[in-house]
């Protein structure tokens, strides 16, 4: 299954389908869903990063449970905004990820939100760091579904896709 834009992955949703962000990190998978009228992007849960057809078959349920029609997961773009390794390998994960789950996918430029959540996590809710690193990577995931609802709102364009 080829990866899409954000505009377009919205047009291959039913009415009042939600769309599911991933923030896949080394130990953690975030997991953040957005409402029906893919306005609003909420932190779901994290998942404990296994092999990818455990972790499949996780997010196949959330995705069932939910009404979920696509996803949206972030992509490690380099500080300069180059495709590296970390790139590739995300790349090639959501590939797989979306074969295996049988829906359709997008990805979305992550720079630095775990650094912005972590920032706002510490300076307006006072999170300790044991705390902060149960919700970081929920609330990343919802930080870059966010991120991509917004963009496909008020532009055409929306997001990396290669196909």
């Amino acid at each position: 299954m080829p990866l899409f834009n954000i505009s377009h992955l919205r047009t291959l949703l039913r009415r009042d389908q939600r769309l599911l962000g991933l923030d896949p990190g080394r130990k953690t998978i975030g997991v953040a869903l957005s409402d029906v009228g893919l306005m609003l992007a909420s932190p779901h849960t994290g998942l404990k990063r296994a092999k990818l057809s455990v972790n499949a078959a996780q997010i196949s349920t959330i995705a069932r449970a939910q009404d979920v029609g696509g996803l949206v997961v972030g992509l490690p773009l380099s500080l300069d905004g180059s495709f590296g390794p970390a790139a590739q390998a995300a790349r090639d994960w959501t590939l797989n990820l979306s074969e295996l789950t049988g829906l359709p996918a997008a990805m979305w430029d992550e720079r630095l939100s775990s650094s912005a959540v972590n920032r706002f996590l510490i300076a307006e809710a006072d999170m300790t760091r044991q705390r902060r690193g149960a919700v970081v990577d929920q609330m990343a995931a919802a930080y870059i579904l966010q991120a991509a609802l917004d963009a496909s709102i008020t532009s055409n364009q929306g997001g990396i896709a290669n196909s």
